[in-house]
């Protein structure tokens, strides 16, 4: 049964097996429905208190009971070496700050989200099928969540966008606009991995519908980053499932884009306004844009007065006005989706390799983003082992690092991004055999 190819649905009774036994992982996924509570203020390194964290926590702990009854070694000697890698770093740079105290929630925070979620995802999915059953749980999530984007957009409920409440937030509320249009992105790319590396039949089918519902609030969240994320991923996938079908596909999509955009006005005029900004940010940038920029340097300023540690966890916030110029607002306004107009602050450049740039230094930097590119190098080395779940992880992967170049941690979504990381890592480091 392990070997059994997830193209090949199994049972009812073998799928509700299957979900009962990796129930802590699939509650965590579910509880990010439940409404946040402006989490995403907390800044780069900040905790969330969501119950979704909590279900992580859980997860972590029943994992760990797991294995101390089983008495078996949970992970090879590789698995451990890429996932707690990141660890050097981490605790270097909290015994290096200036204030370690006030670091320790920051350790807390990155162990938990990128050494500890991660491993015990890994030794929670047993097999393909196990993975088969996470990855539609995670689609799951982001066709829930983009329904619920959808009708903000329809009813103009959403998050406030050019004066108007239309943007699509999902259950996450103004203050983490992004977490829907992650949430929706990493379905869309798990989606179109199974899509393009499964056998034809019904599995497949269903993968490309779930695709191309998810491509319609992915639209409408108005994120950037997330469209330059996804379309790059998108364009990765096919590419390794080859040329011909890589054709084929990019002219079904931009058929797809003209139909919903073109032909049903899904946010035309103001989508096709968002694209055009994509290349204007250097000739004619808006606030939003100068304020990134402007942090991205603040951070380099960091990172040049402590080159191999940076300035330590959670030490953004307290550097950011010495370092940033006049350019830099006091903060975004958000509004909408059933939160009032307010202003909230920028307390993260924005930027993942940035921020641990200039909070852990070069050796932090080295240490996590080693630990990222090992999975993705290992996820494609198994590309013959199984199409399906091999563009499912290089996908995951390949998404995360590059949003990372407008993005970073913090928000309820964040520990999402941990389950991921662990659904990667099984492909990546288990010993799996040839489908």
């Amino acid at each position: 049964m392990g070997n059994a190819d997830p193209g090949t649905a199994p049972g009812v009774r073998e799928w509700a097996r299957r979900a009962g036994a990796l129930s802590p992982v699939l509650a965590v996924i579910a509880l990010l429905l439940v409404p946040g509570g402006g989490g995403g203020t907390q800044g780069g390194t900040g905790g969330t208190g969501t119950i979704a964290d909590a279900a992580s926590g859980l997860l972590v702990l029943i994992c760990l009971i797991r294995v101390v009854r089983g008495g078996a070694r949970p992970l090879t000697r590789t698995a451990a070496v890429v996932l707690g890698l990141p660890v050097f770093g981490i605790c270097l740079a909290a015994i290096t700050s200036n204030d370690p105290g006030a670091s320790l929630p920051g350790v807390a925070r990155y162990v938990q989200i990128f050494v500890l979620v991660p491993a015990a995802v890994m030794v929670m999915i047993r097999d393909r099928r196990d993975f088969a059953v996470v990855a539609w749980a995670l689609i799951g999530l982001g066709l829930l969540e983009g329904a619920v984007g959808v009708v903000q957009y329809l009813t103009g409920t959403g998050a406030s966008y050019q004066g108007a409440d239309i943007r699509a937030v999902g259950t996450f509320g103004a203050t983490d606009v992004m977490g829907m249009a992650t949430v929706v992105a990493y379905a869309l790319v798990i989606a179109t991995g199974l899509a393009l590396g499964g056998r034809a039949g019904r599995v497949r089918t269903a993968a490309l519908v779930c695709a191309g519902l998810l491509f319609v609030p992915l639209v409408l969240s108005f994120s950037r980053g997330a469209w330059i994320a996804t379309v790059l991923t998108c364009g990765v996938q096919l590419l390794l499932s080859g040329l011909r079908r890589a054709a084929r596909a990019a002219l079904a999509v931009a058929a797809l884009g003209v139909v919903l955009v073109g032909g049903f006005g899904v946010g035309s005029e103001m989508v096709k306004e968002r694209v055009t900004s994509i290349t204007q940010v250097a000739a004619a940038p808006d606030q939003s844009v100068t304020d990134r920029y402007t942090l991205w340097a603040a951070a380099g300023r960091m990172w040049r007065d402590d080159p191999l540690t940076g300035v330590g966890l959670k030490g953004f916030p307290a550097y950011r006005d010495s370092n940033a110029s006049l350019a830099l607002s006091s903060g975004s306004d958000t509004a909408g989706a059933g939160a009032a107009f307010a202003r909230q602050p920028l307390l993260s450049p924005h930027n993942m390799y940035l921020l641990v740039l200039s909070e852990q230094g070069l050796i932090g930097l080295l240490a996590l983003a080693g630990s990222w590119v090992a999975l993705l190098v290992a996820a494609l080395r198994r590309l013959r082992l199984g199409a399906d779940r091999a563009l499912v992880a290089v996908g995951i992967l390949a998404w995360q690092l590059i949003d990372f170049f407008y993005a970073d941690i913090g928000g309820p979504s964040t520990v999402l991004m941990s389950v991921m990381f662990g659904l990667a890592a099984w492909w990546s480091l288990t010993e799996v055999r040839r489908a």
